[in-house]
């Protein structure tokens, strides 16, 4: 509403007057209206008006219908209630009679006959703390005039301030009701109990009595959301109602007389509480509980990936999920969120439908996305809301051709429909997947089949115009109408015609065209159908892949199900930082006690005593390090054994040994960057005791780390690749393997096999049941028995089984007759000076044979006798495949192939070695183009996938499988930080390669490569060479630099040329979190570090080492001396004359 009006207006000095000018407003739905206020200056000049002031218009009678709304006005407005008309009004417009009239500022300002229009709640708990709201007119213009003269059905009801509204509204609290007390009405009175001063409601007010009766669910999840029904009587009286679940809130949400519903908070521990509910200050319980319970999780969802629109099936497994209401899936993709529904089948299971993918409008419709979050709605549950080991991947949709530029297919009865376009299949790597689709004809559904690229409909029985109408996930389409056209059948007049005129010949050859038109229609359904097994072929080996990993999952399974109760077969601490230290060396010195003759024993401890204290002092052993390491004939190898030694004497100090490692890790950067070498470069290899030192640290450090966390995904990938390797042929002399992940073993010809299941008697207990072992026919006696005793001894570690070598296959015939099984024996067949080592095959040895292992006999009746070959010759292969050293001492080495000295015959067993010139072309069989093989690296690294990236995702991860970082991987990549900042060094993809040398290189590709420096069990050469191609993998994802790949990459590089920018975001996250955690005060490490060396204060012998370690000093004394006389802090501490006593009392002279 705007006011434009003109007063006249006269002028003195500074005041305005106005003359007056009359408004009129017939309406009644505004009482008062403040409109703006300008002053025009001689007929144009606009005068200011900086307080803004403004006119109100008002009408007293508007919105003002009782006494108490009209006294309540704006005072200014000098509005009052006139009586007699009964009106809000001006005085002016008032009849004269002075009782007629009340004005708020008037002695006479009491309305009188107050009124009780409504009260809420009618009812409520005897026990009182009701707050009841009285609504009416007339109640009084303060609070004081309603202070003191409330009652509800007899009982005191106290007004409270906040709840007044003057003239229109109370609130009061109930007291306590009297049991002879059941009902009542409302009674007031304002400021004084007159009969024209008091009200009474027409509504009655009940006391109630609050009852419960149940609760459903009666558990829920411990972070809460659960929305539990509590039933029983009047629960709708009274008016705040609080929920308790023993301590924990449930928040009340709604109610009715028969119920409550609130929904529960969350709980921090699991446990069974009471149920109270209070209604006002009535406390109503019963023997009611409910339950918390640990949250639900999700294990495994099948499938991972789904198409853009979404609304594909996918099903869930967890746990706890039946405790969900409504459990609901999102994805949330450009900041945007789509949710869709999940039903639960059982606790453990519940199928949903796909969420779809909100994209712009500008999104290139044939790239593959994954939304940058994935998850589960849970009522409360915030862990899933966001899946981290999902990834959850979205395809194109599916995009289908119109029929042409009518829109109009005409088909013949019988002919399939065609639907062309794109996407019909995802790309989903590893498997044979399909989308469901659904394709109506008009009303009708046809069967389908489904290629990339077309869709084939084989149309139901109808004629006439429909529409065709696709549909799949959340998505449907129309492709336009299809005309199918009814056969036009022969008319009578024509008939009668033909048979006249040809007669029966001519019905003849209608019979014979009729007939090849009906073969027509059938083979072009059959090429059709041709057409699209051709489309699927490809999806063939990822099916066999898929199937190879359900195999090997269940092989994997029976192989650790064991694992709780025997447990993987950890080394012990000592054994497992010899192998790291000391690689290779079983007795090491610093394992035994020092020998010395009786005559100098004082004297070498005395010796070896001050020499200790010489390597505990931090100025000794640093000018000692640096001054070794200066020496010219001081090889790599001697630097890694003078770190190994030192490590061991410091295992019991090793703050000290931090400190000093921390030290040499500053000179080596320092030396670095002064040098130009690139910063890069650091760490990257063992040229320096330091480095050396900081594998054996990590060593020291990480073993708990190891056994609780990181290596059960460890021992599963040696264990996943052990049981894939050994299902097709290996070749016992070259070590190529019909399955392999590294292209250099991988046997590159078609080699017919076959499974055979063998019963064995275990060789410790004849009378035990036989072991079934699955072996193939092509393995040799040795191979034969490797897979005995893994079978029987499967939870034995590998050092405490019976050795091959020191058995005996025996094949236990129906007869009873008995046959020793062996790789050389007489009817070893030699062809061409190649003498082919036996196998089950050879020996004709058929499915479900019983075989024993046994010791190993003096002779057997079909060895070799004397005359041909020695017992020595035949077992001979058994020999060459092992070696003396530790289990796997450096790396398992191949078998090499050498030819008998005596016979000059060589040995082979599934392909012949191409390094022999006499090697015809042809002689390795039925040989295919060898690159065809190529593909089943690729059917092996889908098969091991999911083994490589549970190894992955535990080390790259903060926290995982219940184990927190490690105080030393914060604390080494903090000091490297630190040493970047002092340098200057801001470039991100130097720190970033400082700690992959540092930590994954230096360590993990250790590990990896080599398991058995962690378990007791032992690697063959196919195992070793699929580790390194993972180990490889490993190094190329902590690389920051880009791996361009073409044809001529090696195949281990293209093998996980597509996971490895995965893995590399998995890494840079793990250096980003680790960096975001808080920093680790020197007090805690120290405490840490001196709790590790009180577990493993004993492994080693310190007078051992300390020996080896002076053998050091005495092949370079004069060199160690001199900087220690002319250094002014080794002279203050007179450090070469104690090291003189030292080498005086370890002088064989002395």
């Amino acid at each position: 509403m705007s006011l434009q009006a003109s007063l006249e207006m006269s002028v003195t000095s500074s005041l305005f007057f106005l003359a007056w000018l009359q408004y009129s407003y017939e309406g009644m739905e505004i009482n008062n209206l403040p409109v703006e206020l300008t002053v025009v200056w001689n007929g144009h000049f606009n005068i200011d008006n900086p307080a803004q002031n403004k006119v109100y218009l008002y009408k007293c009678g508007a919105m003002r219908e009782s006494c108490g709304l009209c006294l309540k006005a704006d005072p200014d407005f000098e509005c009052g209630w006139c009586q007699s008309p009964g009106q809000c009004t001006l005085r002016q417009h008032c009849p004269a009679h002075e009782s007629r009239w009340l004005e708020l500022s008037g002695a006479n300002s009491k309305c009188t006959n107050p009124r009780i229009t409504e009260i809420i709640p009618v009812t409520g708990p005897r026990e009182g703390g009701t707050k009841v709201t009285i609504r009416g007119e007339n109640l009084g213009l303060e609070f004081r005039d309603i202070a003191s003269h409330v009652k509800v059905a007899g009982v005191e009801c106290s007004p409270l301030v906040d709840g007044y509204i003057p003239a229109e509204q109370i609130v009061c609290e109930m007291g306590e009701a009297k049991p002879s007390q059941h009902a009542g009405f409302v009674e007031i009175c304002v400021a004084v109990c007159r009969p024209e001063f008091m009200a009474r409601s027409s509504q009655l007010y009940y006391f109630m009595t609050l009852t419960l009766s149940d609760l459903k669910p009666s558990r829920g999840p411990m972070s809460g959301g659960t929305q539990v029904t509590i039933t029983g009587t009047n629960l709708n009286a009274g008016s705040d109602v609080v929920v308790m679940f023993g301590k924990q809130p449930c928040l009340f949400h709604r109610r009715s007389p028969s119920y409550i519903i609130c929904n529960t908070t969350s709980s921090e521990e699991v446990l069974e509480m009471e149920v109270t509910v209070q209604v006002d200050r009535a406390k109503i319980r019963r023997d009611l509980v409910f339950q918390y319970v640990e949250d639900p999780t999700i294990v495994r969802i099948e499938p991972e990936w789904s198409i853009v629109s979404g609304n594909t099936p996918i099903a869930v497994w967890g746990t706890h999920l039946d405790l969900i209401q409504n459990p609901q899936i999102r994805a949330k993709h450009g900041g945007k969120e789509h949710i869709n529904i999940c039903e639960v089948l059982n606790a453990t299971e519940m199928t949903c439908q796909a969420p779809a993918l909100a994209l712009g409008p500008d999104h290139q419709s044939d790239l593959t996305e994954r939304p940058e979050e994935f998850g589960f709605i849970l009522d409360n549950v915030q862990s899933l809301l966001i899946l981290n080991k999902t990834n959850f991947t979205y395809y194109p949709n599916p995009v289908f051709e119109a029929f042409g530029p009518s829109g109009i297919l005409e088909l013949k009865p019988g002919t399939p429909i065609i639907l062309k376009g794109k996407n019909l299949i995802p790309p989903v790597a590893g498997g044979n997947v399909k989308l469901n689709y659904t394709v109506l004809v008009g009303e009708k559904p046809c069967t389908v089949t489904v290629s990339d690229v077309q869709l084939l409909c084989e149309s139901p029985n109808l004629i006439g115009r429909h529409k065709v109408m696709a549909r799949v996930g959340g998505m449907e389409y129309s492709p336009g109408m299809v005309y199918i056209a009814p056969d036009s059948p022969l008319s009578l007049p024509a008939i009668v015609s033909i048979a006249v005129a040809g007669g029966l010949l001519i019905i003849f050859i209608v019979a014979v065209l009729i007939a090849y038109k009906r073969k027509s229609r059938e083979s072009d359904l059959t090429l059709k159908r041709l057409q699209m097994q051709m489309d699927n072929l490809e999806s063939r080996v990822a099916l066999e892949c898929k199937e190879a990993f359900a195999e090997l999952q269940t092989d994997i399974h029976e192989l650790t199900s064991d694992l709780d109760g025997a447990g993987i077969p950890f080394l012990d601490y000592r054994t497992y930082t010899m192998r790291v230290l000391f690689p290779g060396i079983e007795d090491h010195p610093v394992l035994r006690d020092l020998e010395v003759p009786g005559y100098r024993q004082e004297r070498v401890e005395k010796g070896l005593k001050l020499f200790a204290q010489l390597i505990n002092n931090k100025v000794f052993l640093l000018s000692f390090i640096r001054t070794l390491e200066s020496q010219r004939s001081f090889s790599m190898r001697d630097r890694g054994n003078v770190a190994s030694l030192i490590m061991t004497v410091l295992q019991s100090k090793l703050e000290y040994a931090t400190d000093v490692l921390k030290q040499l890790l500053a000179d080596l950067i320092d030396k670095n960057l002064e040098s130009k070498n690139h910063p890069k470069l650091l760490l990257r290899r063992t040229e320096s005791v330091a480095e050396k030192m900081l594998t054996n640290w990590f060593t020291f450090l990480l073993y708990k780390f190891l056994k609780e966390c990181a290596g059960e995904p460890l021992f599963s990938l040696f264990c996943a690749i052990k049981q894939q390797m050994e299902k097709g042929p290996i070749d016992a002399i070259t070590g190529e393997a019909r399955y392999s992940l590294s292209e250099d073993k991988l046997i590159r010809q078609q080699i017919e096999y076959k499974t055979l299941v063998l019963s064995c008697v275990s060789p410790d207990n004849a009378n035990s049941p036989e072991v079934p072992v699955k072996i193939l026919n092509c393995d040799t006696i040795t191979q034969v028995k490797e897979k005995i005793l893994d079978a029987i001894f499967k939870n034995v570690p590998c050092s405490h089984r019976p050795k091959a070598a020191d058995m005996d296959l025996e094949w236990r015939q129906g007869s009873g007759a008995r046959m020793i099984l062996q790789d050389e024996d007489i009817t070893t067949k030699i062809e061409n000076d190649w003498k082919r080592l036996n196998t089950l095959a050879h020996y004709q040895v058929p499915d479900g044979s019983v075989v024993a292992l046994v010791s190993k006999q003096v002779t057997a009746y079909n060895a070799v006798n004397n005359s041909t070959v020695s017992r020595t010759s035949a077992s001979k292969y058994e020999n060459m495949i092992r070696y003396t050293g530790s289990p796997d001492s450096l790396r398992s080495r191949t078998p090499m192939i050498t030819p008998d000295l005596e016979s000059g015959v060589k040995m082979w067993h599934l392909v012949k070695n191409h390094e022999h010139g006499d090697q015809k072309e042809g002689d390795r069989g039925s040989k295919m183009v060898s690159e065809i093989y190529l593909t089943r690296l690729l059917a092996t690294k889908g098969t091991l996938q999911k083994f490589v990236d549970d190894l992955f995702e535990t080390i790259f991860s903060t926290a995982h499988r219940g184990s927190a970082l490690p105080l030393a991987i914060k604390y080494m990549f903090d000091f490297l930080d630190e040493q970047a900042d002092r340098h200057g060094i801001h470039d991100p993809h130097v720190r970033h390669t400082w700690k992959s040398n540092c930590l994954p290189l230096r360590f993990w590709v250790n590990m990896i490569k080599n398991p058995q420096f962690v378990f007791d069990i032992h690697k063959n050469s196919i195992t070793d060479a699929c580790l390194s191609v993972v180990a490889q993998t490993f190094m190329d994802s902590c690389s920051t630099s880009e791996h361009r790949l073409g044809k001529d990459s090696p195949s281990n590089k293209l093998l996980y040329a597509k996971d490895i920018p995965s893995y590399k975001n998995w890494v840079e996250r793990y250096y980003s979190d680790i960096g975001k955690m808080p920093a680790i005060s020197d007090q805690d490490m120290n405490a840490y570090l001196a709790e590790q060396s009180r577990l493993h204060m004993s492994e080693f012998n310190t007078m051992s080492a300390l020996s080896e370690i002076f053998s050091y000093v005495g092949k370079y004394s004069e060199e160690i001396l001199g900087p220690l006389d002319h250094d002014d802090q080794c002279g203050k501490q007179k450090l070469a004359y104690k090291l003189e006593q030292v080498i005086t009392l370890l002088s064989l002279d002395s």
